[in-house]
């Protein structure tokens, strides 16, 4: 790996992504020379099946490339312990499948750079544009907002984007546990118990440009039980490590 050449890494997890990677990081690399961004990519592929490596090889990005399959945590854990112990500032996760416009990333990063918020969460649902989502993932995402309110007294209404920019101090905090199976929702768990303030900022978000999902319609009840023990667990775990944290007490969007 070249020495770092920048404040803020860019970390994409990819898994068999070949039809969307390409023009994900070219489209981010066309935004950082438009807003002159001080942005390094870095792609995580996951032990990918199709030709996601060699594509990844060719274009102007850095890559890790795991000898095992972790999952959506464990990759994006491996990216933020990288950004962490390689100096930057800031880490921003951006899912390779193309659902999450690289036109989008300088309104994150401008909510992050006024030092008000530890992570800044890309939401689809303040404004309502965009790709909004099954109707039936909707309903599981307002229920993990009831769930997350009940639990650490905030209100995340897109808990389960994977648009997101963590600081410093939230990487100091990742870098050491990650939740690894569900990843989004469950870390809305642990910045909450950790006191991290978080903060939502509208964008549009697109349809996945290629690969498959691994939640379908007829699967979402079974993901919403997952991911409920998930949370549950989690809180449980951590809940004594990292202090008390009264529930309803300042609802933070």
């Amino acid at each position: 790996m070249t020495k770092p050449r920048a404040d803020i890494l860019v970390v994409i997890p990819c898994y068999n992504e070949e039809s969307s990677i390409q023009n994900l990081v070219n489209d981010i690399q066309s935004v950082k020379k438009q807003h002159n961004l001080p942005i390094d990519i870095l792609v995580v592929n996951d032990c990918s099946k199709d030709n996601t490596l060699e594509i990844v090889k060719s274009l102007d990005c850095l890559y890790l490339d795991l000898p095992v399959n972790l999952g959506i945590g464990g990759g994006m854990q491996s990216g933020y312990k990288y950004a962490y112990r390689n100096g930057y500032k800031f880490a921003v996760q951006m899912d390779g499948d193309g659902q999450h416009p690289a036109v989008e990333l300088p309104k994150l990063l401008q909510e992050a750079l006024r030092n008000d918020a530890d992570i800044v969460i890309g939401s689809r649902f303040l404004e309502g544009k965009g790709f909004q989502s099954s109707f039936v993932r909707r309903l599981g995402i307002n229920y993990f907002k009831w769930l997350n309110r009940i639990l650490i007294g905030k209100t995340i209404h897109d808990s389960t984007s994977g648009f997101r920019v963590f600081n410093r101090k939230t990487l100091e905090i990742v870098n050491q546990y990650y939740p690894d199976e569900y990843p989004e929702p469950e870390a809305i768990v642990l910045f909450g118990l950790n006191n991290l303030k978080m903060k939502e900022v509208p964008v549009e978000m697109c349809e996945r440009q290629g690969g498959v999902s691994s939640i379908h319609s007829f699967r979402a009840v079974y993901y919403m039980f997952k991911v409920t023990l998930g949370i549950i667990f989690v809180y449980i775990r951590l809940k004594g490590k990292y202090g008390k944290c009264s529930p309803i007490q300042n609802s933070d969007t």
